[in-house]
């Protein structure tokens, strides 16, 4: 609407214009009329109107003018049908009259002055992606306007002086430039060294306290010392070792015959003194990574209860990876075995808790809650069961009962098995062991010296059979789980506070061998991984003994003694086999290095194995056949 407004309002005013134009043309008209009339033949350029005979082209010839149609000379608005004064058409007009008019043209006709501008054309500069630029001084570009001369002669002028050689000013003068005196390498540093002290910012006490209690900060400096611990400990290879000698039969006679030898100890003053190891396990990301759980220590009471430090067996380093605790002792821990970044505990109070490395917190990030749908005694085994897409932790306590967990949800356990055997009253387990591969069934060793073997799910669950053999607590159980040519998956050892070992069969109801060599409570048994006829076992005494059964029955191949007077209470293998850690009483974790005469098996150790435990099941059967025809006598 506003648009027609204005288009209306143009034409309007185009209107008043054209008849402003044409009154101005009829007064013009008039006046040239008038002064025809009252001139008469006044001035030799005027045209003679009383002599209309004379022709127009010639008159104008002798003026020095081209002659013109008539058409040329007269405007359209002339050409016009209107009507003259006496009401003839112009086209019929007088010779007099047309003199007039065309006088008034005539009039009109002036030599303008020409005016000459020369503008060179743009300079147009085209850059390769080779080329390099840099730009100094102001930027001097032309523009080109059409205002007036002035502006045209500055154009000009500018033109000109970006046309100057560099170092040369518009007025024509040299540029002069300040000239730097030489400074030598000393004077440089000096000055340098001014400018660094200019630009440094003196921190007051209390916004360096801000800084150093600053999150980002402490998790720098954590970060920065681990990397520098690493680098200062790395052990370095020995660069004057000479390969063309020949090495040392004696030396390498005695490196053989060596073996167990201490490695190192893994002790935190602060942590795990006056503490006792409960458990150990290893990361299956990380197989250097051992995760330890510590008890209370009654000489700091305001410590917490429970800690699980993070060990590493790969650097020299005397301090922890990573370091956790909880309100309550732990009695248990393990590392997630699909998620290397979660390490689980079991307390004495009987919850589970978990942490995670990934964040900068030492408590943990879910606790199970203390209900009676889980545990309410001291949980005394964990292990993670089942495949990366379905798997479960599952927990056993002396209350009776079997918790199956999920990661996700520690806030009630996802299944409760109850473990009774016959219907009678629940047993206090205190030890759980699955065989190799297995999540079904299980095998938990109780406080009343029997071992029994139990199933999770199908049609029959919970305890199933009982194997009696121990007079005392069940310590430890270990299932063989060695790969080779030969299964013996079925086998499995007991360590017990009646300071004996036994090795059972899931197809045997008693035990198929006993071993009585110890002087004190046995409280932990563990097969190695890669030879099927080796295990470990430590004691109250402070001893650690090497058994291959292929070798001999009745006394260790190696044994070895701390030296603190001290108890051994959990023993482990290195995936490797060829390392043995050990948990005393006082917080300490003795690293044994295991020579490879002993730990490395020949092609032939199962066949013999497989020999060496038919022996032993004809001697047991012929001692129970003694033993039952003394008593029948």
């Amino acid at each position: 609407m506003a648009d027609r407004k204005a288009e209306l309002e143009r034409k309007r005013a185009k209107l008043n214009a054209l008849r402003e134009e044409k009154e101005r043309k009829k007064k013009e008209k008039e006046q040239l009329k008038g002064r025809g009339e009252n001139g008469g033949s006044g001035d030799g350029g005027s045209l003679p109107l009383s002599e209309p005979s004379i022709d127009v082209d010639e008159y104008l010839k002798s003026l020095g003018l081209q002659p013109q149609s008539d058409t040329s000379i007269f405007t359209d608005e002339d050409k016009s049908p209107a009507l003259a004064s006496d009401g003839s058409n112009l086209h019929g007009k007088s010779p007099a009259t047309k003199a007039e008019d065309f006088q008034r043209r005539v009039d009109r006709l002036t030599v303008s002055q020409v005016t000459q501008t020369n503008i060179p054309p743009h300079e147009v500069v085209a850059y390769a992606k080779e080329t390099q630029t840099v730009q100094s001084g102001p930027d001097h570009r032309d523009f080109l306007t059409f205002d007036d001369g002035q502006e045209e002669e500055s154009l000009s002028l500018d033109h000109r002086h970006s046309k100057l050689p560099p170092g040369i000013l518009r007025h024509g003068m040299p540029e002069v430039m300040e000239v730097t005196p030489a400074l030598t390498e000393g004077e440089k540093e000096i000055s340098k060294m001014k400018e660094e002290e200019k630009l440094k910012v003196e921190l007051s006490e209390d916004e360096k306290e801000a800084i150093a209690l600053s999150p980002d900060f402490q998790r720098f400096v954590l970060r920065a010392a681990k990397i520098m611990e690493r680098a200062i400990s790395q052990q370095l290879p020995d660069i004057l070792v000479d390969y063309a000698k020949s090495a040392d039969a004696e030396d390498e006679r005695e490196k053989s015959a060596t073996k167990l030898s201490l490695n190192r100890v893994f002790f935190d003053d602060k942590w795990s003194r006056n503490r006792c190891v409960t458990c150990l396990d290893w990361s299956s990301q990380y197989p250097e990574l051992l995760a330890a759980s510590y008890s209370h220590n009654a000489d700091a009471p305001n410590e917490p209860d429970g800690v699980c430090l993070i060990w590493n067996t790969k650097f020299s380093k005397t301090t922890p990876e990573f370091i956790f605790h909880c309100q309550s002792p732990l009695t248990a821990c393990t590392f997630a075995k699909f998620h290397p970044n979660l390490v689980l505990g079991g307390t004495y109070s009987g919850s589970i808790v978990l942490w995670d490395n990934r964040l900068e917190k030492r408590t943990p990030v879910q606790r199970s809650p203390l209900t009676t749908s889980a545990h309410t005694h001291p949980v005394y085994c964990l292990k993670v069961v089942g495949t990366q897409n379905s798997h479960n932790v599952i927990s056993i306590s002396t209350d009776g009962k079997l918790c199956s967990w999920s990661l996700d949800m520690l806030s009630q356990p996802q299944e409760t098995l109850d473990l009774a055997y016959r219907q009678g009253k629940p047993v206090a387990a205190t030890s759980l062991s699955f065989p190799p591969g297995g999540i079904n069934n299980f095998i938990v060793g109780s406080e009343d010296g029997t071992v029994y073997s139990g199933c999770r799910h199908g049609t029959k669950t919970g305890i199933l059979e009982a194997f009696d053999g121990h007079h005392a607590p069940v310590t430890g159980i270990h299932s063989h789980a060695v790969p080779g040519p030969v299964d013996f998956s079925n086998l499995y050892l007991t360590s017990s506070f009646d300071w004996t070992l036994k090795l059972w069969s899931l197809k045997e109801s008693k035990p198929l061998y006993s071993f009585d060599g110890s002087g004190d409570y046995v409280y932990d048994v563990a097969w190695s991984p890669i030879h099927p006829s080796v295990f470990a076992s430590v004691d109250g005494g402070g001893k650690l003994d090497l058994w291959n059964l292929n070798n001999d029955t009745e006394l260790p191949a190696a044994s070895a003694t701390v030296d603190d007077p001290v108890a051994l209470n959990r023993v482990s293998w290195t995936e490797s086999g060829l390392h043995v850690v050990v948990g005393d009483d006082m917080g300490k974790i003795w690293v044994y290095d295991v020579g490879e005469q002993l730990a490395i098996p020949r092609s032939d150790e199962w066949q013999k194995f497989s020999k060496t435990l038919t022996e032993l099941k004809y001697n047991q059967t012929t001692e129970d056949f003694d033993m039952s025809s003394n008593s029948s006598r």
